[in-house]
């Protein structure tokens, strides 16, 4: 059965817009890293398109002029991988995507039934859901050195505590740390 891994970007203030964490050289290998030890992605519409509009190389084949060289295996790896996109108004997708529609729950299991080693979640509405569902293996949050003082915050409005166990933890230069959560069953 493969994993079911989230990992996200926060401020030390839980904000987790994408906007207020910055993400350096050291980040993007991180996540290029962990993005490509999973056998596909699992976004929401928003995730998905947000995503699709920053790394989805240009038709024109010419990189954006705000993409950094070192940007480019987190482009690359992102742009290869096999995507699920949960949504009810999307009525097709390409960049090698595929819906998943009907009831979560079921959907998810499924996915997480076919044979490999993990899927990888991101995201903020999504994740609350499948939190709610019990369905999420590991939780990774990068709690970046800064406080927002605004924006959206995890998992706002879950029903239920989830207890969670430290599994595993990576500092950066920048003064990030990686924190690596297990349920407790």
């Amino acid at each position: 059965m493969r994993l079911l891994r989230y990992s996200i970007n926060i401020t030390l203030d839980g904000c987790c817009d994408h906007q207020a964490s910055p993400a350096d050289e050291e980040l993007h290998r991180h996540f290029t890293k962990r993005l490509a030890q999973a056998d596909a992605l699992l976004f929401g519409r928003i995730t998905y398109q947000m995503m699709e509009a920053a790394w989805r190389p240009p038709a024109t084949g010419v990189k954006p002029d705000w993409m950094a060289e070192w940007m480019e295996p987190f482009a690359r790896t992102i742009d290869a991988a096999k995507k699920y996109v949960v949504s009810s108004t999307l009525d097709q997708l390409d960049w090698n995507a595929e819906l998943v529609r009907g009831d979560l729950e079921k959907a998810v299991q499924q996915l997480k039934r076919e044979p490999g080693n993990e899927l990888f979640l991101g995201g903020v509405k999504l994740p609350l859901a499948l939190a709610e569902l019990g369905l999420i293996d590991e939780y990774e949050f990068v709690v970046q050195p800064r406080l927002a003082g605004r924006g959206p915050t995890l998992f706002a409005g879950l029903s239920k505590h989830v207890d969670l166990k430290l599994v595993g933890r990576q500092e950066f230069n920048s003064g990030a740390v990686a924190m690596r959560y297990e349920p407790k069953r």
